[in-house]
């Protein structure tokens, strides 16, 4: 028996439907492919109050916030960052909090492929520590330049010890204090080793967004998913 028009007009309709539902599931929100692969990132933007990032639990949300809007939100995301000892609570360090790796950016570069590489010989330069949405952060010589990542870390990934503010009141201070940074561009004043260092190069000027952005920052994070 024929088909009739009506019927092969509704079949094409039910065909192109599905096609449509399918393209958008395969799309984040600002129309980029998903990231699924996607390990490790620098935040595009800094958290909405210089280094006061709700401790350290507001700063993985803020990483899982930023990985959703990107496609990757099937992760669970942690935030690079050390906290110290206080209160008689026990230092954490930010190596403990992100998991074994491997890590990838946005484009399936692999970074490291365990805590022990990214402690050592990895592969984070400018080139390859990207944000979320797979876009290069500016580094030494850019204007303005925003290397410093805050991780209030050691070389070794662990918490600073001592008196000195090194985690902006571990990550609740917007105003005085400091917060160790590393150089993701590993590019500093000289060739010493903290200048180049992607974790612990130097402690920032204050804990406010302008304190962090004249250290030559801009209050961006280091995200790893921790699954």
């Amino acid at each position: 028996m024929p088909i009739s028009l009506s019927a092969r007009l509704g079949t094409t309709v039910v065909v192109l439907g599905s096609l449509v539902a399918c393209a958008g599931m395969s799309t984040s929100k600002d129309g980029a492919a998903p990231k699924d692969d996607m390990t490790f990132f620098v935040t595009s933007r800094p958290g909405p109050n210089g280094s006061d990032l709700g401790g350290l639990a507001g700063a993985d949300r803020f990483c899982q916030t930023l990985a959703t809007e990107a496609g990757a939100g099937r992760h669970t995301w942690r935030a690079y960052l050390s906290a110290q000892a206080a209160g008689g609570a026990a230092p954490v360090n930010a190596r403990d909090r992100i998991g074994r790796g491997p890590w990838r950016n946005a484009k399936g570069v692999v970074i490291a492929t365990d805590v022990a590489q990214l402690h050592g010989q990895n592969n984070i330069n400018k080139q390859t520590a990207l944000t979320e949405r797979g876009e290069l952060v500016n580094g030494g010589g850019d204007t303005p330049n925003m290397h410093d990542i805050l991780t209030g870390s050691q070389p070794d990934g662990t918490a600073i010890a001592g008196n000195v503010d090194s985690t902006c009141g571990n990550w609740t201070k917007s105003g005085d204090g400091s917060a160790m940074v590393g150089h993701h561009d590993r590019r500093g004043l000289d060739e010493s080793v903290p200048a180049k260092s992607w974790n612990s190069s130097h402690l920032s000027r204050g804990c406010s967004l302008p304190a962090l952005i004249s250290t030559g920052g801009n209050g961006r994070l280091y995200c790893f998913a921790a699954d």
